[in-house]
Protein backbone atom coordinates (compact mmCIF):
# COMPACT_ATOMS: atom_id res chain seq x y z
CA UNK A 1 0.00 0.00 0.00
CA UNK A 2 1.11 3.53 -1.10
CA UNK A 3 1.61 5.98 1.80
CA UNK A 4 -0.59 8.32 0.65
CA UNK A 5 -3.53 5.44 0.63
CA UNK A 6 -2.41 4.63 3.64
CA UNK A 7 -3.22 8.00 5.22
CA UNK A 8 -6.49 7.78 3.38
CA UNK A 9 -7.41 4.47 5.22
CA UNK A 10 -6.23 5.76 8.79
CA UNK A 11 -8.19 9.23 8.47
CA UNK A 12 -11.57 9.64 10.37
CA UNK A 13 -13.53 11.90 8.28
CA UNK A 14 -16.44 14.05 9.86
CA UNK A 15 -19.35 15.80 7.06
CA UNK A 16 -20.33 18.80 9.21
CA UNK A 17 -22.31 21.41 8.45
CA UNK A 18 -21.06 24.71 10.37
CA UNK A 19 -23.92 27.82 10.95
CA UNK A 20 -22.60 31.49 10.11
CA UNK A 21 -23.07 34.44 11.83
CA UNK A 22 -25.32 35.63 9.31
CA UNK A 23 -27.38 32.16 9.74
CA UNK A 24 -26.03 30.56 6.75
CA UNK A 25 -25.25 27.06 6.45
CA UNK A 26 -21.63 25.79 4.75
CA UNK A 27 -20.81 22.50 4.47
CA UNK A 28 -17.14 21.16 6.02
CA UNK A 29 -15.21 18.20 6.56
CA UNK A 30 -13.30 17.46 9.39
CA UNK A 31 -10.39 15.20 9.28
CA UNK A 32 -8.78 13.78 11.96
CA UNK A 33 -5.63 13.32 13.12
CA UNK A 34 -3.37 10.50 13.95
CA UNK A 35 -1.25 10.08 16.63
CA UNK A 36 -0.51 13.02 19.40
CA UNK A 37 -2.09 15.83 18.27
CA UNK A 38 -0.27 18.55 17.44
CA UNK A 39 -2.35 21.20 16.30
CA UNK A 40 -5.67 21.95 14.50
CA UNK A 41 -5.48 23.80 11.09
CA UNK A 42 -8.18 25.28 8.64
CA UNK A 43 -7.59 24.96 4.91
CA UNK A 44 -8.75 28.36 3.40
CA UNK A 45 -9.06 27.61 -0.60
CA UNK A 46 -9.26 29.25 -3.42
CA UNK A 47 -11.80 31.19 -5.32
CA UNK A 48 -14.04 29.03 -7.21
CA UNK A 49 -12.34 25.83 -5.56
CA UNK A 50 -14.31 23.31 -3.92
CA UNK A 51 -13.33 21.52 -0.84
CA UNK A 52 -12.50 18.45 -1.68
CA UNK A 53 -9.35 19.59 -3.87
CA UNK A 54 -7.50 20.18 -0.79
CA UNK A 55 -8.16 16.28 0.33
CA UNK A 56 -4.91 14.84 -0.07
CA UNK A 57 -3.41 17.75 1.80
CA UNK A 58 -5.70 17.29 4.80
CA UNK A 59 -4.81 13.85 5.14
CA UNK A 60 -1.11 14.48 4.32
CA UNK A 61 -1.59 16.72 7.58
CA UNK A 62 -3.76 14.51 9.63
CA UNK A 63 -0.88 12.01 8.96
CA UNK A 64 1.38 14.61 10.68
CA UNK A 65 -0.57 14.94 13.90
CA UNK A 66 -2.86 17.63 12.74
CA UNK A 67 -6.73 18.17 12.96
CA UNK A 68 -7.86 19.77 9.83
CA UNK A 69 -10.96 21.55 8.73
CA UNK A 70 -11.82 22.08 4.65
CA UNK A 71 -14.95 24.06 3.88
CA UNK A 72 -16.71 25.00 0.84
CA UNK A 73 -17.93 28.58 0.63
CA UNK A 74 -20.96 30.06 0.26
CA UNK A 75 -22.23 29.68 -3.14
CA UNK A 76 -19.62 27.09 -3.97
CA UNK A 77 -19.53 23.10 -4.02
CA UNK A 78 -21.92 21.65 -1.23
CA UNK A 79 -22.98 25.23 0.31
CA UNK A 80 -24.42 26.36 -2.87
CA UNK A 81 -28.15 27.04 -3.26
CA UNK A 82 -29.87 25.18 -5.67
CA UNK A 83 -29.05 28.09 -8.61
CA UNK A 84 -26.96 30.66 -8.88
CA UNK A 85 -29.27 33.57 -10.16
CA UNK A 86 -30.36 35.83 -8.01
CA UNK A 87 -28.59 34.52 -5.09
CA UNK A 88 -27.05 37.87 -2.87
CA UNK A 89 -23.63 37.59 -1.11
CA UNK A 90 -20.50 39.89 -0.98
CA UNK A 91 -17.36 38.43 -1.69
CA UNK A 92 -15.91 39.47 1.53
CA UNK A 93 -18.66 37.16 3.05
CA UNK A 94 -16.34 34.20 2.73
CA UNK A 95 -14.10 35.56 5.19
CA UNK A 96 -16.03 37.61 7.68
CA UNK A 97 -18.70 35.14 7.86
CA UNK A 98 -17.93 31.56 6.43
CA UNK A 99 -14.19 31.58 7.65
CA UNK A 100 -14.88 32.92 10.71
CA UNK A 101 -17.42 29.93 11.13
CA UNK A 102 -14.73 27.64 10.70
CA UNK A 103 -11.99 29.44 13.37
CA UNK A 104 -14.66 29.17 16.24
CA UNK A 105 -15.51 25.88 15.08
CA UNK A 106 -11.06 24.50 15.21
CA UNK A 107 -10.51 26.90 18.33
CA UNK A 108 -10.79 24.87 21.77
CA UNK A 109 -9.02 27.03 23.41
CA UNK A 110 -6.03 25.00 24.27
CA UNK A 111 -4.23 23.76 20.73
CA UNK A 112 -2.67 25.91 18.74
CA UNK A 113 -5.00 26.84 15.67
CA UNK A 114 -3.14 27.30 12.34
CA UNK A 115 -3.85 28.40 9.05
CA UNK A 116 -3.09 27.37 5.57
CA UNK A 117 -4.01 29.61 2.69
CA UNK A 118 -4.37 29.15 -1.00
CA UNK A 119 -4.85 31.90 -3.02
CA UNK A 120 -8.33 33.83 -1.66
CA UNK A 121 -6.93 31.96 1.68
CA UNK A 122 -4.18 34.23 2.17
CA UNK A 123 -6.53 37.32 1.30
CA UNK A 124 -9.46 35.67 3.92
CA UNK A 125 -6.51 35.73 7.11
CA UNK A 126 -7.22 39.85 7.25
CA UNK A 127 -10.98 39.70 7.14
CA UNK A 128 -11.26 37.32 10.14
CA UNK A 129 -13.04 39.07 12.99
CA UNK A 130 -11.42 36.26 15.11
CA UNK A 131 -7.97 36.83 13.69
CA UNK A 132 -6.21 36.31 16.93
CA UNK A 133 -7.49 32.98 17.62
CA UNK A 134 -4.36 31.79 14.70
CA UNK A 135 -1.71 31.06 15.81
CA UNK A 136 0.42 30.99 12.47
CA UNK A 137 -0.51 31.35 8.68
CA UNK A 138 1.50 29.99 5.67
CA UNK A 139 -0.42 30.76 2.18
CA UNK A 140 0.27 29.47 -1.02
CA UNK A 141 -0.01 31.75 -4.76
CA UNK A 142 -1.92 34.92 -2.43
CA UNK A 143 -1.60 37.68 -4.82
CA UNK A 144 -2.77 41.01 -5.37
CA UNK A 145 -5.28 40.04 -8.72
CA UNK A 146 -3.68 43.16 -11.25
CA UNK A 147 -3.15 41.55 -14.92
CA UNK A 148 -0.15 44.41 -14.34
CA UNK A 149 1.75 41.68 -12.26
CA UNK A 150 1.07 38.96 -14.50
CA UNK A 151 3.82 38.14 -17.93
CA UNK A 152 2.54 40.33 -20.96
CA UNK A 153 0.86 37.08 -22.22
CA UNK A 154 -1.17 36.21 -19.73
CA UNK A 155 -2.18 39.64 -18.65
CA UNK A 156 -3.62 39.79 -22.18
CA UNK A 157 -5.45 36.80 -21.60
CA UNK A 158 -7.21 38.05 -18.23
CA UNK A 159 -8.04 41.59 -19.30
CA UNK A 160 -9.87 40.23 -22.35
CA UNK A 161 -11.64 37.70 -20.13
CA UNK A 162 -12.92 40.48 -17.92
CA UNK A 163 -13.84 42.82 -20.43
CA UNK A 164 -15.24 40.51 -22.99
CA UNK A 165 -16.27 37.03 -22.08
CA UNK A 166 -17.18 37.35 -18.51
CA UNK A 167 -19.21 39.87 -18.60
CA UNK A 168 -21.55 38.08 -21.75
CA UNK A 169 -21.37 35.10 -19.50
CA UNK A 170 -22.39 36.96 -16.79
CA UNK A 171 -25.73 39.11 -18.54
CA UNK A 172 -26.44 35.48 -20.16
CA UNK A 173 -26.68 33.73 -17.05
CA UNK A 174 -26.88 36.04 -14.03
CA UNK A 175 -24.06 35.10 -12.09
CA UNK A 176 -20.55 34.20 -13.21
CA UNK A 177 -20.30 30.60 -15.06
CA UNK A 178 -16.81 29.93 -14.42
CA UNK A 179 -17.00 26.26 -15.39
CA UNK A 180 -17.66 26.75 -18.83
CA UNK A 181 -14.47 28.03 -19.27
CA UNK A 182 -12.98 24.99 -17.21
CA UNK A 183 -11.56 27.40 -14.60
CA UNK A 184 -13.53 26.21 -11.49
CA UNK A 185 -16.74 26.47 -9.81
CA UNK A 186 -19.48 28.58 -10.65
CA UNK A 187 -19.70 31.90 -8.69
CA UNK A 188 -22.08 33.72 -7.50
CA UNK A 189 -22.55 37.11 -9.31
CA UNK A 190 -21.96 39.32 -6.12
CA UNK A 191 -18.23 37.84 -6.07
CA UNK A 192 -18.03 38.72 -9.89
CA UNK A 193 -18.68 42.12 -9.30
CA UNK A 194 -16.53 42.68 -6.40
CA UNK A 195 -13.40 40.43 -7.87
CA UNK A 196 -13.83 42.73 -11.17
CA UNK A 197 -13.75 45.82 -9.55
CA UNK A 198 -10.73 45.13 -7.19
CA UNK A 199 -8.82 43.35 -10.09
CA UNK A 200 -7.83 46.90 -12.17
CA UNK A 201 -6.03 47.83 -9.26
CA UNK A 202 -2.05 47.41 -8.42
CA UNK A 203 -3.29 46.52 -4.70
CA UNK A 204 -6.62 44.61 -4.72
CA UNK A 205 -8.84 46.48 -2.14
CA UNK A 206 -5.95 48.18 -0.60
CA UNK A 207 -6.57 50.74 -3.63
CA UNK A 208 -10.06 51.31 -2.84
CA UNK A 209 -11.28 54.31 -1.47
CA UNK A 210 -14.30 52.71 -0.08
CA UNK A 211 -12.29 49.53 1.63
CA UNK A 212 -10.42 51.63 4.16
CA UNK A 213 -12.09 50.16 6.90
CA UNK A 214 -11.20 46.56 5.54
CA UNK A 215 -6.83 48.17 5.37
CA UNK A 216 -7.69 48.75 9.32
CA UNK A 217 -8.34 45.24 9.69
CA UNK A 218 -5.30 43.92 8.17
CA UNK A 219 -3.05 45.91 9.92
CA UNK A 220 -4.39 44.49 13.07
CA UNK A 221 -3.15 40.88 12.06
CA UNK A 222 0.04 40.55 14.30
CA UNK A 223 0.87 36.57 14.00
CA UNK A 224 4.10 35.31 11.46
CA UNK A 225 2.87 34.51 8.18
CA UNK A 226 4.39 32.75 5.56
CA UNK A 227 3.47 33.91 1.88
CA UNK A 228 4.80 31.21 -0.69
CA UNK A 229 4.47 32.13 -4.14
CA UNK A 230 5.97 29.52 -7.32
CA UNK A 231 7.97 31.73 -9.70
CA UNK A 232 5.62 29.95 -12.94
CA UNK A 233 2.59 31.22 -10.98
CA UNK A 234 0.87 33.42 -13.59
CA UNK A 235 -1.64 34.54 -11.62
CA UNK A 236 0.46 35.36 -8.18
CA UNK A 237 3.84 35.80 -9.40
CA UNK A 238 5.81 36.95 -6.54
CA UNK A 239 5.79 40.43 -7.34
CA UNK A 240 1.77 40.23 -6.81
CA UNK A 241 2.08 38.65 -3.68
CA UNK A 242 4.45 41.50 -2.83
CA UNK A 243 2.15 44.42 -3.64
CA UNK A 244 -0.64 42.27 -1.62
CA UNK A 245 0.88 41.57 1.37
CA UNK A 246 2.05 45.18 2.26
CA UNK A 247 -1.63 44.65 3.61
CA UNK A 248 -0.37 43.06 6.32
CA UNK A 249 2.23 45.87 7.68
CA UNK A 250 2.25 44.43 11.59
CA UNK A 251 2.61 41.06 10.64
CA UNK A 252 5.37 39.01 11.01
CA UNK A 253 6.05 38.02 6.84
CA UNK A 254 8.63 35.52 5.49
CA UNK A 255 8.07 35.11 2.00
CA UNK A 256 9.55 32.63 -0.28
CA UNK A 257 9.63 32.51 -3.83
CA UNK A 258 9.57 29.04 -5.20
CA UNK A 259 10.96 27.20 -8.59
CA UNK A 260 9.79 23.82 -9.95
CA UNK A 261 12.02 21.16 -9.41
CA UNK A 262 11.57 20.09 -13.21
CA UNK A 263 10.78 22.09 -16.24
CA UNK A 264 8.00 19.43 -17.10
CA UNK A 265 6.68 19.25 -13.43
CA UNK A 266 5.23 23.32 -13.47
CA UNK A 267 3.73 24.37 -10.16
CA UNK A 268 1.30 27.29 -11.50
CA UNK A 269 -1.59 28.74 -9.47
CA UNK A 270 -2.93 25.26 -8.86
CA UNK A 271 0.28 22.95 -8.78
CA UNK A 272 0.51 24.01 -4.45
CA UNK A 273 -2.01 21.43 -3.54
CA UNK A 274 -1.36 19.04 -6.06
CA UNK A 275 0.10 15.32 -4.90
CA UNK A 276 3.50 16.37 -6.60
CA UNK A 277 3.84 19.42 -4.03
CA UNK A 278 4.12 17.29 -1.03
CA UNK A 279 7.10 18.31 0.01
CA UNK A 280 5.46 22.06 0.12
CA UNK A 281 3.50 20.50 2.32
CA UNK A 282 5.61 19.03 4.94
CA UNK A 283 7.84 22.54 5.03
CA UNK A 284 4.82 24.14 6.18
CA UNK A 285 3.71 21.38 8.92
CA UNK A 286 7.56 21.55 10.22
CA UNK A 287 7.53 25.56 10.32
CA UNK A 288 3.75 24.81 11.93
CA UNK A 289 5.82 22.28 14.31
CA UNK A 290 8.05 25.50 15.07
CA UNK A 291 5.44 27.49 15.93
CA UNK A 292 4.11 25.66 18.59
CA UNK A 293 4.57 26.92 22.41
CA UNK A 294 2.49 24.48 24.14
CA UNK A 295 4.02 22.13 26.79
CA UNK A 296 4.30 18.14 26.09
CA UNK A 297 2.25 17.35 28.93
CA UNK A 298 -0.89 19.59 27.66
CA UNK A 299 -0.56 18.11 24.04
CA UNK A 300 -3.90 15.74 23.60
CA UNK A 301 -4.14 12.53 22.16
CA UNK A 302 -5.77 13.02 18.45
CA UNK A 303 -8.43 10.52 19.75
CA UNK A 304 -10.16 13.89 21.20
CA UNK A 305 -10.91 15.17 17.79
CA UNK A 306 -14.97 14.41 17.36
CA UNK A 307 -15.24 15.33 21.36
Amino acid sequence: MRKADSARSLSVIDQLSLLTSDGYRIAATRYCAHGRLKGNLIMAGATGVQQRFYRRFAQHACARGFNVLTVDYRGVGDSSPKTLKGFEMSYLDWGFRDLAAAVEFMDDGRTPLFWVGHSFGGHALGLLPNHQKITAAYCFGTGAGWAGWMPRLEAIKVRFLWNCVLPLIVACKGYMAWSLLGMGDDLPLGVYKDWKRWCVHPHYFFDDPSMADVSRLYADVRLPCVFANAVDDLWAPPASRDAFIKGYRNATRTVRDLLPELPQQPIGHMGYFRAASSELWDEALTWFEGQICVPASQIRPATECGS
